[in-house]
């Protein structure tokens, strides 16, 4: 089977997509599927994600604004390789959580229907495992004062994920 190579990248908060950093736009362009965890902020950002990426996925985030979620939605899920992948952004969240929290939005009859969910909000990179499922954060999509720029990719190869994180500008 083939490898996958998917983007992972949340928290730009920006209103253009010109705005986003470079190195974001050209891993969105690079990517297989190119994933985008909420807190877009702009329809301006979303358009450019998505006629940048080969394949796109985008949900709200909490920092959106009221038209963007209604535009987009809250939680997605798709296969890849067998592999189901969760995309979220607690619009609930204000507080720091644990990745577990996130389970709920990807429960079908009482089973788990994610094996991966990546998601967005902290700011921070995370990737665990809890309960079987892998918990991939890219981290902050905008280098600021003591935190770098991050992303993750998570590869998929022969049913297998695994992830990393990849730092594309230092903190300023």
């Amino acid at each position: 089977m083939a490898t996958t190579r998917i983007l992972i990248v949340g928290d730009t908060h920006v209103y253009t997509w010109e705005e986003v950093h470079p190195a974001i736009r050209e891993a969105v362009a690079e990517a297989d599927i190119a994933i985008h965890c909420g807190d877009i902020v702009r329809m301006a950002v979303v358009e450019g994600f998505r006629e940048t990426a080969k394949r796109s996925f985008v949900v709200a985030g909490n920092s959106d604004p009221p038209y963007l979620w209604k535009a987009l939605p809250t939680h997605e899920i798709f296969e890849v390789d067998g592999l189901h992948i969760g995309v979220t952004h607690p619009i609930w969240g204000q507080e720091e959580f644990e990745p577990p929290r996130l389970l709920p939005d990807f429960v079908e009859d009482g089973e788990h229907t994610a094996d991966v969910i990546c998601y967005g909000h902290l700011h921070v990179p995370v990737i665990a495992t809890y309960e079987g499922v892998l918990f991939v954060n890219g981290g902050q999509g905008y280098p600021s004062f003591l935190v770098p720029g991050t992303v993750a990719w998570l590869t998929i190869e022969d049913g297998v994920a695994s992830a990393e994180i990849v730092e594309f500008a230092p903190a300023e």
